[in-house]
């Protein structure tokens, strides 16, 4: 019984991990994508490239 609760505990672990890991990735994400739309707004080419460059390089 003792094994099924620590691999159990385990794999909750793991769950847990995986959800924070995602919700980490879709902040970034929209944060990248709301300072490229702002660039965009006000016409700033080289923080664009720069902002669509390290939203290239998270989601690889």
């Amino acid at each position: 019984m003792d094994k099924m609760k620590v691999a159990y505990e385990a794999m909750l672990g793991l769950a847990a991990e995986m959800v924070l890991d995602e919700a980490v990735h879709k902040f970034r994400s929209d944060r990248i994508y709301k300072a490229i739309d702002q660039a965009l707004a006000v016409g700033d080419e080289d923080t664009f490239y720069r902002l669509a460059a390290q939203l290239n390089q998270l989601k690889s």
